[in-house]
């Protein structure tokens, strides 16, 4: 048996005779009577206190430390009383990761997770509480896709709990523990005559930027932070190495989205767009911090400016030039007097992201090569938002097997 049972009630003590004896102590009837104690795997004492009468379960309780450590599945008591906020704050403030996915997804935790788990005991959860915790998600008004976000980052703190010992397993890898649901809404990419109306409703120094999603299927980020060294005129060759966004507010410059490095071919129209663009508006060196604040210092000649040769803030571009140029081709209404632009989150720059590849697509080019040319890590996500874009593909096969059948339509 791991560690041994203290009765705080007797002792022994040597007697007149030189014998050993059991006398009462100054405790006796008082208080809990067994002090059941082991050392941890980290080489503290752990005690547990139990009434009269109870010496048995005293054992019980030391034969199942001894067991669970055995099994490797022993957890501090003191840890396992750690509430999941506590537990997730600490977590969070040993990340090393990008700060903004840091700050997002603190407050996503602070605003959605906190108030309805934070309380619980690390150690306590099981299935139950996270299917409740989904249940809670999926009510709560918000989109499936901002809940499962919420629920993977649950999913993160738990995992990282269960390796620092305070669970034993990950409640939230449950076969019964499915993520939120996410909307079945479709993309439905832009038209060409839309992406050329809002091609020429913007003002001309944004203007190729329509050109490279369009064209390219960059991201925003991948857009503004494009550099002169990424362009290959000869190999017809645009290479996507970083992107410019925000850290803490200020700005970086930092990989793609996933770190997914990529090349993507560069059409003829995109690489004279970009041509005159640059002979119009020549490239500006641009010094930033790399990945983050602090971060090593990066120059660039990037080919998208501000009016002030500095970046290009994203902010200002979608609310001073990309809305104006929705409203002007009819995507969006035209304000009132004193009034702001409608929402247009569907019809921001990433609408041509999707214009590209539903080009792509029906054009016959397959699901991998579209997943490679967007950044996506994973084909199976490409196929997930495109696969409605697909040719359709029982016209082809009724021609095949019409072909394999044709010259036997007369045999016996």
């Amino acid at each position: 048996m791991a560690g041994h049972i203290q009765d705080r009630w007797f002792k022994t003590e040597t007697g007149p005779d030189g014998k050993p004896r059991r006398v009462k102590t100054d405790r006796h009837g008082t208080g809990m009577r067994y002090r059941a104690r082991y050392i941890d795997p980290d080489g503290k004492e752990t005690s547990k206190s139990f009434p009269d009468r109870q010496k048995r379960q005293a054992e019980n309780w030391l034969l199942q430390i001894e067991a669970d450590m055995s099994r490797g599945q022993y957890l501090d008591p003191v840890r396992a009383k750690t509430t999941f906020q506590a537990y997730a704050e600490h977590w969070l403030s040993t990340q090393t990761s990008d700060p903004n996915t840091q700050a997002s997804m603190q407050s996503q935790l602070r605003l959605h997770a906190f108030p309805r788990i934070g309380s619980r005991p690390v150690a306590s959860f099981q299935p139950g509480h996270m299917r409740e915790f989904v249940s809670q998600l999926e009510t709560a008004g918000m989109s499936g896709s901002y809940a499962r976000v919420i629920f993977s980052n649950v999913r993160a703190v738990l995992s990282a709990a269960v390796d620092d010992g305070y669970l034993h397993r990950n409640p939230c890898a449950a076969q019964t523990v499915r993520p939120p649901v996410v909307g079945t809404k479709r993309v439905v990419p832009w038209e060409p005559e839309r992406v050329f109306a809002v091609r020429a409703a913007l003002t001309e120094r944004y203007r190729a930027t329509v050109d490279v999603g369009a064209g390219c299927g960059l991201r925003q980020g991948e857009i503004l932070g494009l550099a002169v060294d990424a362009l290959d005129f000869d190999a017809d060759t645009m290479h996507v190495t970083q992107q410019l966004k925000l850290s803490r507010s200020k700005p970086v410059f930092a990989p793609p989205k996933g770190g997914t490095l990529r090349s993507v071919p560069l059409p003829r129209p995109v690489a004279d767009a970009l041509r005159a663009h640059m002979e119009r508006f020549p490239p500006v060196e641009i010094t930033l911090p790399w990945m983050r604040v602090g971060g090593p210092p990066v120059t660039k000649r990037l080919i998208f400016s501000g009016t002030g040769g500095h970046i290009v803030w994203r902010g200002r571009l979608n609310e001073d030039y990309w809305k104006p140029a929705l409203a002007a081709a009819g995507v969006i209404p035209v304000p009132g007097k004193g009034e702001s632009y409608a929402s247009a989150r569907e019809h921001g720059m990433h609408a041509l992201r999707h214009f590209f590849a539903s080009v792509l697509l029906d054009a016959g080019e397959s699901i991998k090569a579209v997943s490679e040319y967007l950044g996506h890590a994973d084909p199976g996500l490409t196929l997930r938002v495109y696969a409605h874009l697909l040719p359709e593909s029982r016209h082809r096969a009724r021609k095949a097997i019409e072909g394999v059948f044709k010259p036997h339509d007369h045999e016996g």
